[in-house]
């Protein structure tokens, strides 16, 4: 009688058996928070694995949310490193029991709202949207040269009871950040003082400048853009009934043009919406050699003085993509400049090659449409 084989079974792999880089990998895979949060709890090695995934993204929607968070830095000093992208959204949120905190029972209170952001080295993006009793504490963190070192996105917006604009100048010194790329500013008001601090950075790496829907003076706009090497893109955006009223912002688009030459040489992009701005004349942009998109009204471009107005719209020579936001037609003239700088198109703006324009319920004006379908270099979009 032959003697049975014992058969012994290998080992089963599990899970945390895998390499740190293929566990990173498949944690990183989980669709939700939750999940990750429920895999710190299998064993140490997940924790390990999961805990830097879990804290790169956070978001406070409640005071009280933060105030846990920054409690919990007490006994983990380094979480705040991991962090990578962090949202403040409690615009609405009443603050009183928990203005500030005292770690260890310290005779020095620290205030946990900056006292949190500052401990998060690698930050790369910041939101912020706070109750305006928060404005000058999260300025201060853009006051001193190491705090965020890392931070290339922000968004900030105070939001005051009476809807009103917070003041700007409480965190002017985000302008000076020198790694921020991307900055939105929504519904602030900044005076002529603009930035008024005596050490001036020589140069910012900021790309992209959006301000929406703020009160903003133009000299003070214009001293801010001495700051960026390179900016990119500038967006400027208002109500069309703006509420409260403006008081800082100009009346004529010209004086925003005029404030920004101080990044001539490296705007690409020029968007402005906001139908407050009127026009006495007509732009002359010719000095923008790198625009290659222009986003405004027509009677912004081509003024409302009433004189003639053919020869006096001068376009960026790189301009590739010319944007109307309002409806056209409503100005006859208009649609004739428009006629004669598509059939001149070679002359006045060589890289000119696309016209969006909103023509209305009755489209757009006849003689446009005609002269676009004889040109070669257009292509003429009708929004409606």
């Amino acid at each position: 009688m032959r003697p049975m084989a014992k058969v012994i079974s290998p080992p089963r792999k599990m899970i945390g058996d895998l390499p740190d880089e293929i566990l990173t990998l498949i944690l990183e895979a989980l669709p939700s928070q939750r999940d990750l949060s429920a895999m710190c709890l299998v064993s140490r090695r997940m924790n390990s694995a999961a805990d830097p995934l879990l804290y790169r993204s956070i978001l406070f929607n409640q005071p009280k949310h933060h105030l846990t968070f920054s409690e919990s830095l007490v006994s983990r000093p380094r979480r705040g490193s991991l962090i990578q992208d962090v949202h403040l959204e409690y615009p609405g949120s009443k603050l009183t029991d928990i203005d500030t905190i005292s770690l260890h029972g310290s005779a020095n209170p620290i205030d946990h709202f900056s006292h949190t952001i500052s401990t998060m080295s690698n930050l790369e993006k910041l939101v912020v949207s706070v109750p305006e009793s928060l404005c000058r504490v999260i300025g201060t963190l853009f006051n001193g040269p190491f705090d965020l070192p890392s931070l290339k996105i922000c968004s900030l917006f105070y939001h005051r009871e009476d809807d009103g604009y917070w003041d700007l100048h409480e965190n002017i010194h985000i302008f000076a950040h020198p790694t921020l790329e991307t900055l939105t500013i929504q519904k602030a008001k900044l005076d002529e003082r603009g930035f008024d601090i005596s050490e001036k950075p020589s140069e910012t790496a900021l790309k992209e400048l959006r301000l929406l829907e703020c009160d903003i003076n133009d000299d003070a706009l214009s001293d801010i853009l001495l700051l960026p090497e390179a900016l990119k893109e500038i967006v400027i955006t208002q109500l069309e009934a703006p509420s409260p009223p403006l008081e800082e912002s100009p009346d004529d688009i010209e004086d925003y043009i005029h404030a920004l030459l101080s990044a001539q040489h490296s705007l690409e992009i020029i968007a402005i919406d906001s139908a407050t701005l009127g026009a006495a004349n007509a732009l002359k942009l010719r000095d923008f050699e790198s625009l290659k998109l222009l986003r405004l009204r027509d009677y912004q471009l081509l003024g409302q003085s009433g004189y003639p107005r053919l020869h006096s719209v001068g376009l960026p020579p790189s301009l590739e993509t010319l944007e109307f936001l309002n409806q056209l037609g409503e100005d006859e003239e208009a649609s004739e400049i428009l006629c004669y700088t598509i059939e001149n198109q070679d002359i006045l703006s060589r890289k000119l090659c696309q016209i969006v324009a909103f023509g209305g319920k009755d489209g757009l004006p006849p003689q446009v449409i005609e002269t676009c379908k004889r040109s070669t270099h257009f292509r003429l979009k009708d929004l409606w």
